[in-house]
């Protein structure tokens, strides 16, 4: 995965060459990214729905993470993006309907990467339920979800914790009930203003839609 070959960009968005994930990651290159959050109503509240990704990562194991993304390929247009919600949760949906939130930048650098992405950010209206999800385990472990007006106050510093529910698989295959707190640290570090971005987002569109239930 780490020779898989990306696009370069400039921060203008023009490309400027193609290199390696590792490349791109240890020299901080700007490349492109796909993303899709879910979200959706269940029992008359509005919810997010989150990743976990799996302990297997070596990127943010274990960490609540977007619904489902990853990288654009160098062969590959923001169209095939749409492959990483097939793969990571076994869901069959239309680029069609998608709801795009255009292309937002943004980077994070910690110990082991320097992370400059060009994302192209959608959001997923959705009526599923647990069973529907079949999980790309060696990249997803689980997925919860949590209601949107908890998740904007939680980026909104207005509370500090947040309450999940949804399911885990075990190593055996089996799947494991979560219902629990968790609080901006279980998160990926994207950064905040990223997440406010979201937040306003997800508030624009639930105000002006009926959302899936």
């Amino acid at each position: 995965m780490e020779q898989e070959l990306l696009k370069v960009f400039d921060e203008q968005h023009q490309k400027i060459g193609v290199g390696t994930r590792e490349e791109i990651h240890r020299l901080g290159l700007w490349h492109e990214t796909f993303q899709c959050w879910f979200i959706g109503s269940h029992e008359g509240k509005q919810y997010v729905y989150l990743q976990l990704r799996s302990n297997l990562k070596k990127d943010y194991p274990g960490l609540l993470d977007i619904t489902a993304a990853g990288h654009l390929l160098e062969s590959e247009t923001v169209f095939d993006g749409i492959r990483e919600v097939k793969e990571e949760l076994g869901i069959d949906i239309l680029f069609e309907e998608l709801y795009s939130l255009g292309v937002i930048k943004y980077s994070v650098t910690t110990d082991d990467l320097i992370d400059n992405e060009l994302a192209h950010v959608f959001l997923y209206d959705c009526a599923l339920d647990w069973e529907q999800f079949t999980l790309q385990v060696e990249e997803v472990s689980g997925v919860v979800r949590v209601e949107i007006t908890q998740f904007v106050s939680l980026w909104q510093s207005e509370i500090e914790e947040i309450e999940i529910i949804g399911f885990e698989v075990e190593e055996d295959g089996t799947r494991r009930p979560i219902h629990q707190m968790v609080d901006k640290e279980s998160f990926v570090p994207h950064e905040q203003s990223y997440y406010e971005v979201i937040c306003e987002e997800m508030i624009s569109f639930t105000s002006k839609n009926q959302l899936s239930s």
